[in-house]
This record gives structure tokens, sequence and C-alpha cells, in this order.
């Protein structure tokens, strides 16, 4: 054992814990968390209860929406009910991307904490507006207004979190931030089993319900710090402008500090490309979930439904297990990723979730068997959203940060929002959901295809500038 400087002939003692190498060859102690500090965890926190209060109020449409349709829609309409609950959460789905686009922009200029405040905010109001929907049109309006509001949260968080973790715990600190989505998901379907029972303004309770989550800007507003980060690059943005207007020269990169973001992000080659493929990757994970796993419970129920069982409770089931193994995966994936890197983790994830689809959809018939391959399901194909929060933070420089992770985690939804609705349209056409997802499932190819482009980051510190 090597003496510690300035102890020549004495050994550590035994008692002193011991140190682990990680993969960047930064010694760990063992207990990882005890490296983190109170301001980290607040972070962490406050991160984790957005993406929760997403999840839940995401999930409760996936519950409630063919319910929904069948009271709002009139009766001629309702054997299309599969095309327009469909077509209502691809409008909620377009929604999120143009929100959390501009919420992307927003955070680099006006801050991470404060513009998470706000996603809260509206978002708690437009969900508890979506109860007093009258009919199947101004159902989908308001889902669009949801998804606006709620867009830009993910975003904000992804970029606190990472500002604020040291750079060999990142992975955890992003898993555990992700997680909050798997646990919306299980307090929706968990709260459904029992206000499924209430009658037909359950799904309405659902709504009012997701109100709650404003509360939370309360404590965030005292509790939660801004990213020292992002106010010197803030700093540094207001006294380049202000030079600029005095007509100084400035460097190569005072100029990119004074461009506007989204034009930052494609002036410089490499960023530009990293981005082309980070969004093509996002397309893969986001096509999976809106066109694949958001049928799970609907599927499952049917299945019970043919064996003489209550469909509703056992979609419930479906939805509590997936998500179990959901929040397994998001976790999982962050502390794989800290162990064994970025590029291998996120490699198998998609390979497992490509594998897995016809395994759920197509192999497994019994009902009991099913909510077991759901779970491992879950564990792969949502938990792969981890990836995202890891590894996209650590690609781009803080002055475009937010606006970065925004556009490959958003870009998508604008792209894909037509996927529940063409998977709707294929359920229709097949009869049922099985050939449905396993079409759509094979969009996993193209995240198995391009996750080697993107550079390794473990352990590598947040770029400052690029």
């Amino acid at each position: 054992m090597q003496h510690p400087a300035g102890s020549a002939g004495h050994t550590v003692p035994d008692t002193v814990p011991r140190v682990a190498q990680d993969a960047s060859g930064i010694g760990e102690a063992e207990v990882w968390y005890r490296a983190l500090n109170r301001q980290q965890w607040s972070a962490l926190a406050a991160s984790n209860l957005g993406w929760l209060f997403d999840g839940y109020e995401t999930y409760t449409l996936i519950l409630t929406v063919g319910i929904a349709l069948h009271q709002l829609l009139e009766p001629a309409r309702q054997a299309q009910i599969p095309f327009y609950a469909g077509l209502v959460i691809a409008l909620t789905l377009l929604g999120w991307g143009v929100g959390g686009l501009v919420g992307g922009v927003l955070t680099d200029y006006i801050g991470r904490k404060r513009m998470m405040m706000f996603a809260i905010l509206a978002y708690s109001l437009t969900t508890g507006l979506s109860a007093f929907a009258w009919n199947w049109a101004s159902f989908a309006v308001l889902r669009f207004g949801v998804g606006l509001a709620m867009g830009s949260e993910w975003a904000t968080g992804t970029a606190m979190t990472a500002e604020l973790w040291p750079d060999r715990h990142r992975g955890k600190g992003a898993g555990l931030m992700q997680c909050g989505l798997g646990m919306g998901f299980f307090v929706a379907s968990f709260v459904w089993l029992f206000m499924s029972q209430t009658g037909e303004l359950a799904w309405r309770y659902m709504y009012v319900l997701g109100v709650l989550p404003g509360l939370a800007t309360l404590w965030m507003r005292a509790g939660i710090p801004e990213s020292e980060q992002w106010e010197r690059v803030n700093e540094d943005r207001r006294r380049i402008r202000a030079r600029r207007r005095e007509g100084d020269d400035l460097s190569g990169h005072e100029q990119a500090l004074s461009r506007f973001t989204l034009v930052d992000l494609f002036a410089v080659p490499a960023l530009r490309r990293r981005t082309l493929i980070a969004v093509c990757m996002s397309l893969t994970t986001t096509l999976g979930w809106w066109g694949i796993s958001t049928w799970v419970p609907p599927y499952i129920g049917s299945m019970a439904a043919h064996a003489g069982l209550p469909a509703a409770r056992w979609a419930s089931f479906a939805g509590m297990v997936y998500n179990v193994g959901a929040i397994a995966g998001y976790i999982g994936l962050g502390f794989l990723a800290d162990a064994y890197g970025r590029k291998r983790v996120t490699f198998t994830f998609f390979v497992m979730a490509l594998v897995m689809t016809p395994v759920l959809f197509l192999w497994t018939h019994n009902v009991g068997l099913l909510l077991l391959v759901s779970a491992v399901t879950g564990f792969f194909s949502l938990g792969q959203y981890t990836w995202m929060p890891t590894w996209l933070p650590e690609l781009y420089p803080t002055r475009i940060r937010g606006t970065a992770i925004a556009f490959c985690f958003n870009i998508p939804r604008l792209l894909a929002w037509s996927g529940p609705l063409v998977a709707g349209t294929l359920i229709a056409r097949f009869g049922g959901y099985g050939h449905a997802a396993v079409t759509v499932g094979f969009i996993y190819l193209v995240g198995v295809v391009l996750t080697p482009f993107l550079p390794e980051t473990l352990g590598k510190p947040l770029p400052e500038d690029a």
C-alpha cells in the first residue's frame, strides 16, 4: 500500500474506507452518495418531482383516453375510438415538442430554476382544465395545451441536474431524475385502480388531481439553487452583448455567446453532427414509447377480457408492473452508464427493446406471464430514456446546453407525433395490437446503428466551450 504524502514510513490504517477506481481512473469512494451535498440532492429532487408530475399526467391520458372518448364521441364514431385516441395522444405529443423546444431555448436565457417553476405552474393549470372537456375536439385542443406547457420541464431539469452533480456520478443523477417518469406512471396506474370504480366522472377526477403539482413551486422558489455554470454564462452573455452594441471586436467564443442559441447549435460542425445523430436516436426512443409502449395496458386488458377477466383492472395491473420495470430501467441505465460507459449501455438497451417487442405482443399468450414480460420490456423500452439526460448534457457547452438538450429531445416529437396516430390506424387495420406493435418496433434498429457514432464521455467534465 502506498504511503500518503508527508507520512513516509506509515501505512494507511485498515479502518480508512477503501477507494475504488471508476472507469475514468478517478478515485471514487465506495459509498457514492456521500460525495453529494444538500444542494445537489435538492436539485435532483426538484427535477425528479417535475418529471413525476409529467409522468402522472401523461399516463393518466393513456389510461383514460378510451373511456373519455367513449363519453365525448357521438355513438356513430365510437367504432373508431382507437383512431381518435391516437389523434389525441399525437396532438399532446406535438404540443410537447413545440413547448419543449421553446422552453429549452428560454432556459438558456432566463435560467434553469425559473423555467422549471413556470413549466410546473403552466401544466398544472392546463391539466386541470382538461377535466372540463365537453366534446372530443375540446379534449384534443386542451391536450395540445397540456403538451405545450409540459414540454419544457424535462430539458430544464436535465440541465440543472447535470450542471450540479459531479462528473463521475452524473449518470446516477440522471437515472434517479428520469425514474420520476416511471414513478408518475405508477402513481397514475395505482390511483386509477381505485378511481376507475367511481363512475362516469372518474376520468375527469384524474385530471383534477393533476392540479396539485403546482404547489411544488412554492418549495422550489426557496429551496433550489440556480446553476452556477448558467449564471456565469449569463453574465458573460450580457457583458458581451453590451460590448457588441458599442462596436467592440469580439473573439470567436464571444461571438458564439452573442448568437441566438438555436443558430449557435448548428454553427459548429462537430456540434451539428452530434445533434443530427442524437436527434435520430431520440426519435427511436420516442417512437418506441409513443407508438408501442403506450398500448401495453389496453393490450393486456384486451387479453384479460378474452380470458374472462376484468379488462380495466388488468390494464391497471399492467400499467403498474410495466412501470416498475421502467423505474428499474431508468435507474439501472444511469448506474450502468457510470460503470461501463454511455455508448455500450445505450446500445444494449436499444437491442433488447427490439427483441422484447415481439416477445410481448406476439409470443406470450398467458395473461399472468404477460405481466412479467411487460416488466422486462419496460426495463429496456422505457428505461432507455435515461441515455438522454445522461449523455446529452455532456455533448454540449453550457451556453447552449438547454437549447441542445431540448432540441434533441423534442424535435423527434415534431416528427413522431404521428406515431400514435399511425399505430392506432394499424391496430384498427390489423384488428389487434400484435402485428402493429412489431411493425413500429423496427424503429429500434435506427438506435442500434447510430449509437456507436457519438463520442464516449464517461467521467469527463461538462464542456464549457466548443
